[in-house]
């Protein structure tokens, strides 16, 4: 029996709606607690949210679905 390592993705958002350092925290609090996440790192100055999540795991909806429950919006980042 063999066992794969699983393939990690390295995904960028885009985040609305977070105006304090206190909602960089929540966000990486929330998006940590996923099975198949990582690492999660917030950028509030660019409000970007770096990812890096087992994608078979966790899709990329997922992740927006849990930002959005912790009260902010986010997309996939264009760069």
């Amino acid at each position: 029996m063999s066992t794969l390592a699983p393939t990690i993705t390295h995904t960028s958002l885009r985040a609305e709606g977070f105006s304090c350092p206190s909602c960089v925290s929540k966000i990486e609090k929330q998006v940590g607690r996923i099975d198949g996440v990582t690492a999660v790192t917030v950028k509030f100055a660019s409000a970007r949210i770096e990812i890096d999540h087992d994608a078979s795991a966790v899709s990329v909806e997922e992740l927006i679905a849990v930002i959005a429950k912790a009260g902010y919006s986010a997309r996939v980042a264009a760069f």
